[in-house]
């Protein structure tokens, strides 16, 4: 499907329009672009989920079981018992409407259905209908409704276009969380076999083999050797990366499109070369070579099936504690449902101490796992690494917070502070679009698919029109972020919206400003892209 010029996605675009039907009387329109592919019934068949067939969201007929509305029903009480949180949500809600603006997909599709407050509504009105006596009574009077076979369409249309990056609950006087709602809602749609593609493949592929595109270990490997081979040619120093290494003091994990994904590769290159530098005694598994978690978005129970691999290889290859690459939901799963849902932590690991500074990073007690921003930040700041920042003078850079690193876990600082140490042209993005008050990619919690593309530009339009702020007030041409899906999925929202503004990781500029002892003069960043200057030197 062709993807309309970006002067015209937009322009039907109205937030102060009032619909022509009663919203419970509104449904969806699965228009190509609109929508993910559903999920193919051999992965939904290996990974034990309910009702494998083949159907698509456009078709007539989702083939769901005879008895799917018993089964919606009996998953939602389910989980009104287990978790004290979605009970409240669809409670307490006043619909006071101060979410309703902070939706990236509201910005991006003027639909009213896509404001939180509405989104949530989506379910909490069906709710109301099936257990509730006034709703029962009173009906579409008290915001109620039945379950029916448009409702599960509708949650699917709505559920799969929300991006889980709860920026409205920022917003929200009362605390709710919609992500977690949609996240529910999506584990109830599990149960009938409504899901998608794009989630289910890497959850298969991590649970099997390791990591989400099923890299085999020898792949990796090579994959890496490649990496290495640049490496050399540009700084002159070959580093090692140890693979499955028994006994290392730390275990590495870091999304698995840093192996091979451009521009995931510089990110890891950084790591590789910081490392180095430090002579630091750690070791990549090959077997828990994902950081980012797919069951995240799939189940709770799958979500705890595929962060246990990690803990597991760490106690197998018994190293002392576990550092973290540049992902986004990897955090969220690990600040946030380690100790309450997913722990302990193995026996073996300790608490994570920095052996070139001593830092005992004490908010790790629990989980044992530091982020690699914490772990660099804290080197800078104690004087221990050599940087030379004219060699990222050729980059004027932002910095994107990634939705979990940020709301997730609080990582504000640490990645602002290593990019002041490591570029001297750096730009903050309008104060209400970062930080807590970030915008979101787009594309996150498994929606980062081809077939979704105008969805994901849509959802990407606020982000985007931020960096166009600096990118005309200030020049500036390189999107710096901390999230494997953001580097991921920036890189076509910014060819779309903001042409002439790369992305990358954080780590990536690191490797660049890293002056490692005995290396030959760099004339390229990581990139194979000039140093400011060297052209002219060499033209002199």
């Amino acid at each position: 499907m062709a993807l309309p010029k970006r002067d015209e996605l937009l322009k039907d675009v109205h937030y102060d329009r009032m619909p022509e039907k009663h919203w419970m009387d509104t449904k969806p329109e699965f228009r190509p672009g609109t929508y993910c592919y559903a999920g193919d019934p051999e992965v939904v068949k290996d990974l034990g989920l309910p009702n494998p067939r083949k159907w698509q969201p456009y078709d007539e007929d989702w083939k769901l079981p005879e008895n799917w509305k018993e089964i919606v029903l009996n998953a939602i009480r389910d989980r009104m018992d287990r978790f004290r949180s979605f009970k409240l949500f669809m409670d307490i809600c006043v619909r006071c409407g101060a979410c309703a603006d902070k939706c990236h997909f509201f910005l991006g599709t003027g639909d009213p259905k896509n404001m939180p407050v509405l989104r949530a509504e989506l379910l909490r009105s069906v709710v109301k209908g099936e257990f509730t006596r006034s709703g029962k009574i009173f009906g579409r009077l008290a915001g109620a409704r039945p379950l029916t076979y448009d409702v599960i369409k509708e949650w699917f249309y709505y559920y799969y276009q929300c991006t889980e990056c709860r920026r409205c609950s920022v917003f929200c006087p009362y605390g709710i969380d919609t992500a977690e709602i949609t996240i529910l809602a999506r584990e109830i749609l599990h149960e009938i076999g409504v899901n998608i593609d794009w989630i289910l493949k890497p959850v298969r592929f991590s649970a099997e083999i390791g990591n989400h595109i099923g890299l085999q270990p020898h792949t990796i490997q090579e994959n890496i050797e490649f990496l290495l081979d640049d490496i050399e040619e540009i700084t002159g120093v070959r580093p090692e990366v140890p693979i499955n290494k028994k006994g290392a003091e730390i275990l590495f994990v870091t999304p698995s499109a840093d192996f091979f994904a451009d521009p995931g590769i510089y990110t890891f290159m950084g790591y590789v070369l910081l490392f180095h530098y430090l002579g630091l005694d750690w070791t990549l598994s090959t077997y828990a070579s994902e950081g980012g978690n797919f069951g995240f978005f799939t189940s709770h129970e799958m979500m705890r099936k595929l962060h246990a691999k990690i803990y597991h290889e760490a106690e197998r290859l018994k190293v002392k504690w576990i550092l973290g690459g540049e992902c986004g939901h990897m955090w969220r799963v690990v600040h946030q449902y380690e100790d309450t849902m997913l722990g302990p932590a193995p026996k073996n690991l300790e608490v994570p101490k920095c052996p070139i500074t001593g830092t005992v990073f004490e908010h790790a007690k629990s989980t044992k796992i530091v982020h690699i921003c914490e772990f660099t930040a804290n080197l800078i700041a104690h004087g221990k690494l050599n940087l030379d920042p004219s060699r990222n003078d050729h980059l004027v850079v932002t910095f994107h917070d990634s939705c979990n690193t940020s709301r997730g876990m609080g990582i504000f600082e640490e990645p602002r502070f290593i990019l002041r140490n490591v570029c001297n042209n750096f730009y903050e993005m309008p104060e209400n679009t970062i930080r807590e008050k970030t915008f979101c990619c787009g594309s996150g919690s498994g929606l980062n698919t081809d077939e979704y593309m105008e969805m994901r530009m849509r959802g990407g339009f606020p982000r985007a029109n931020a960096v166009e702020y600096v990118h005309e007030k200030h020049g500036v041409n390189h999107l710096a972020c901390i999230c494997a899906i953001d580097r991921a999925v920036l890189p076509p929202l910014m060819n779309y919206w903001v042409p002439g503004v790369s992305v990358g990781g954080v780590h990536e500029l690191v490797g660049n400003a890293l002056v490692i002892p005995g290396e030959k003069k760099r004339t390229t960043d990581l990139r194979f892209q000039p140093l400011k200057g060297v052209e002219e030197e060499e033209n002199v």
